[in-house]
């Protein structure tokens, strides 16, 4: 909502001296959000004046173009032949007509200086402007012609300044209104805030109430209770030549509307005003009474933008015997509107269910500034007053004439009213407000309050349809005491609490990783089956079970992501586009396993849900594993003095999940598998008690090709919820041993087709609690070992936390050790 200081002014009484910046600090003080203040016309600087073409010759130029030499009369600023003369292109002025000139010395918007030059053979002394050269609209057509008076009536006097005399200086609000504040998208509203916040004096432009049913104007019939409201007027002898004045033409520039023509900018200037939407019909383009129902199948509407509109059953309509004239509450139809012929007019003024047109204006992709505030909720109140605001300027502005003949169908209804203590915002606003102090407040705000002891009845005004809950009511008194006030107190933590087993875990994998040469990223949760199909992901698979959303941001990605790869496999290929291609990156999140039909049920917001409701959402819920998945691409170690460049590949990826694995004191052994979209040669998969982790390995080349990624890229992603479900301890951090380590090396000869992997099981296994670590360091084949063998070499390291382990100790460790792997692969021990 964009609302203009000057406009405010007409209704609250605020300070002279108060700028639109320091009203700005007041309202979001109160709790409103002022995203800008626009000093509109403050680009005006130096002699811009108002002027009266005397004559002007039309000289046709070799370029084709006709120019005008005008002189032009600009009061006491005339030169010493009692006018200036002045070359302008536009040829949309008469002599006679009083324009804007920016005289030598003015700035106009942009910076564009005006000095007195030549030009098409004459010396130019200043300009006449165009609309949008003085920055107050966008029509550059031609000259903003005046006519021959101000909005008073009072002719204009040449030479006099141009930016007082047309009000071309304003500071104008821009407020992001949040929907529990409807009201406030008007200058009614917005007026009655600052009035409250600076207790100053508010003039409600709503004055006259809702009367009882009347019928004797247009006939209207209501055939839906969406619609509880409506008011019609007429207006006869519409004068369709008259020009909207031009106070009404920059106020609706201001507030982010254009011009169109007196009557609709009537409608347009009474909405910005008072809040409610009006609609004005052609009275000689109705056919029968005016009726409000909802939509029949297979009705379509030609609406105002000459766009046919299939209509659905639950769209609120206005009807009359030809059928359907308007989208009600959104926009009008194009067979009623006004015309340039148009002198007899019927005023709507009318009250439509907020969720109706919400979902209307949704369906149809049609917003429109009568939607926006329906959606939020209109005062009903103001439905009339409006109407017979409408009717009254077009009377003194179009010259029409208003009918004593008028229609209210329906009521206002009955606000709901609501009990509270009177130190209830006292206990929870964390500060002292009194008793008199929260009655001042809610009266100031409309409230109408009975004060029994400590009870306290409110209802509230028409126009707060959010005030229904006691803590509506609590959070009304904190932002009108201002919410700057609020004491900020932090909770105290429990005694013997802290984080979670499974927070501590997991922050200790994530430190793990970093650690490891990883950074972390937050990908967006939403998928695409496209990219499934991209990952090879197979059509049994449950990656494929996705839970679609209700309104997704994207068309293309309207489920809810079943894995993590597309989401990092993305950020690869953004990074690697710019030149970032050293990439070792990895997420924590979420992944919802869905694939039913139904939708988890609302309940109702007027209390705690049942405990068969919250059963029901839940059953509707998808499952919610948290995965932690990760990739690699590029160089790990760049090439340098030191050596080549090492290939990030699945060795680190593989590493990536013992290091997690580690880190929650887990020893994870890869085994070979297959699985989408990893390359089935180059893959492998990790268990712990008997339940699979997850998947690492390198990429299928097709599936790099897909995603955009570079070849080899090699990716991991483990279920984290298992991992840490399965982990030994809470991750406490092992003691360093200050004694000497004691090294042994042994070569084992074993079939070709035993897994090194669980070689160094099985050697662990025997070695016992004195191994502190254990490594492969060389694989080898070859006619030595003999055909069918390989001899894989490892580096045990073993160390005592009490003591020096004797030469006796160790040997028996190692012999432990090997004795375990011959008993389990037939392993020989080789002579190193």
């Amino acid at each position: 909502m964009r609302a203009p200081l000057s406009w405010l002014r007409e209704y609250a009484d605020l300070p002279e001296d108060i700028t639109g910046r320091e009203l700005a600090e007041v309202l979001i003080r109160a709790g409103l959000e002022v995203e800008t203040v626009d000093e509109f016309g403050a680009d005006l600087d130096g002699p811009l004046v108002i002027g009266r073409v005397l004559d002007f010759v039309e000289e046709p130029q070799k370029n084709g173009k006709t120019i005008r030499w005008c002189h032009v009369d600009v009061g006491e600023h005339n030169g010493p032949e009692g006018n200036r003369g002045i070359v302008c292109g536009a040829l949309n002025f008469d002599v006679g007509d009083h324009v804007v000139v920016a005289l030598p010395g003015t700035t106009l918007p942009g910076g564009f200086q005006i000095s007195a030059r030549k030009t098409y053979g004459h010396i130019s002394d200043g300009m006449i402007c165009a609309e949008d050269e003085l920055g107050i609209g966008d029509d550059h057509t031609g000259i903003w012609v005046l006519g021959e008076a101000n909005d008073a009536g009072v002719p204009w006097t040449p030479g006099v300044l141009a930016v007082p005399a047309l009000g071309l200086r304003d500071d104008v609000l821009d407020i992001a209104v949040t929907p529990d504040l409807g009201y406030c998208f008007s200058i009614r509203g917005l007026a009655r805030e600052a009035a409250q916040a600076l207790e100053v004096r508010f003039r409600d432009p709503v004055a006259k109430p809702v009367p009882t049913a009347v019928a004797d104007g247009y006939p209207i019939d209501l055939r839906s209770e969406n619609c509880p409201l409506f008011v019609a007027l007429g207006v006869d002898g519409v004068d369709p030549g008259r020009p909207s004045p031009i106070w009404m033409k920059l106020r609706l520039r201001q507030a982010g509307m254009r011009s169109i023509s007196l009557a609709v900018d009537i409608t347009n200037y009474v909405m910005l005003e008072t809040g409610q939407p009006l609609h004005a019909y052609d009275a000689e383009r109705l056919a029968g009474p005016i009726v409000v129902r909802q939509a029949g199948t297979g009705e379509t509407l030609v609406t105002l933008d000459d766009v046919t509109r299939q209509l659905d059953p639950d769209d609120l309509l206005i009807v009359d015997d030809s059928g359907p004239i308007g989208l009600a509450g959104v926009m009008g139809g194009e067979s009623t509107e006004l015309r340039e012929s148009t002198t007899r007019i019927v005023v709507e003024a009318a009250q439509f269910a907020s969720g109706s047109i919400a979902r209307t204006s949704r369906r149809h992709k049609l917003g429109s500034e009568a939607a926006k505030r329906f959606e939020r909720g209109v005062d009903p109140a103001a439905a009339y007053a409006a109407a017979h605001r409408v009717a009254e300027l077009l009377a003194s502005l179009a010259g029409g004439t208003v009918s004593e003949a008028e229609t209210v169908v329906g009521a206002v209804s009955t606000p709901p009213r609501t009990s509270i203590q009177a130190d209830l915002p006292t206990r929870v606003l964390g500060m002292p407000v009194s008793r008199e102090r929260v009655i001042e407040i809610l009266e100031a705000s409309g409230v109408d309050v009975v004060a029994l002891g400590d009870t306290l009845t409110l209802t509230p005004p028409t126009w707060r349809p959010d005030l229904r809950d006691p803590y509506d009511y609590v959070e009304e008194v904190g932002r009108k005491t201002g919410l700057d006030l609020l004491p900020s107190v932090v909770p105290a933590a429990p005694v013997g609490r802290g984080l979670t087993r499974a927070q501590r875990l997991r922050r200790q994998v994530d430190a793990a990783l970093v650690g490891a040469g990883f950074v972390e990223v937050l990908c967006f949760p939403f998928l695409g089956t496209e990219a499934l199909d991209r990952l090879q992901v197979p059509a049994d698979d449950q990656r494929r079970r996705l839970a679609r959303l209700e309104n997704p941001l994207a068309d293309t990605e309207p489920y809810l992501r079943t894995t993590l790869l597309p989401g990092l496999l993305a950020a690869v290929a953004r990074n690697t586009s710019r030149g970032n291609t050293d990439l070792a990156l990895f997420e924590t999140g979420s992944v919802f396993l869905g694939g039913q039909e139904a939708f988890a049920p609302l309940p109702s917001v007027d209390g705690r849900p049942s405990d068969e409701e919250l059963a029901a959402i839940q059953a509707a819920l998808p499952v919610q594993p948290t995965m932690l998945g990760g990739v690699v691409t590029g160089e790990w170690v760049g090439a340098g003095w030191q050596g080549p460049a090492v290939a990030a590949g699945w060795q680190q990826v593989v590493d990536a999940v013992q290091v997690a694995g580690r880190a929650v004191g887990l020893e994870l052994t890869p085994v070979h598998a297959e699985l989408a979209p990893w390359h089935p040669g180059r893959c492998a998969r990790f268990e712990a008690d008997g339940r699979v982790l997850g998947y690492a390995g390198e990429l299928h080349p097709t599936v790099c090709e897909a995603m955009g990624v570079p070849a080899r890229t090699a990716a991991f992603e483990i279920v984290l919820d298992t991992l840490l479900t399965v982990a030994p301890g809470a991750g406490s951090l092992d003691v360093l041993s200050t004694h000497p380590i004691a090294k042994e090396d042994v070569a084992l000869i074993v079939s070709a087709d035993v897994p090194a992997a669980d070689v160094a099981t099985a050697l662990r296994a025997g070695a016992g609690e004195l191994l502190e670590s254990l490594a492969l360091f060389d694989v080898y084949e070859g006619p030595q070992v003999g055909e069918g063998k390989k001899s894989l070499a490892y580096a045990l390291r073993f160390r005592a936390p009490d003591r020096t382990l004797k030469d006796a100790e160790t040997a028996a460790a190692r012999d432990a050790a090997v004795a375990t792997a011959a008993e389990r692969f037939g392993a020989v021990q080789r002579t190193l």
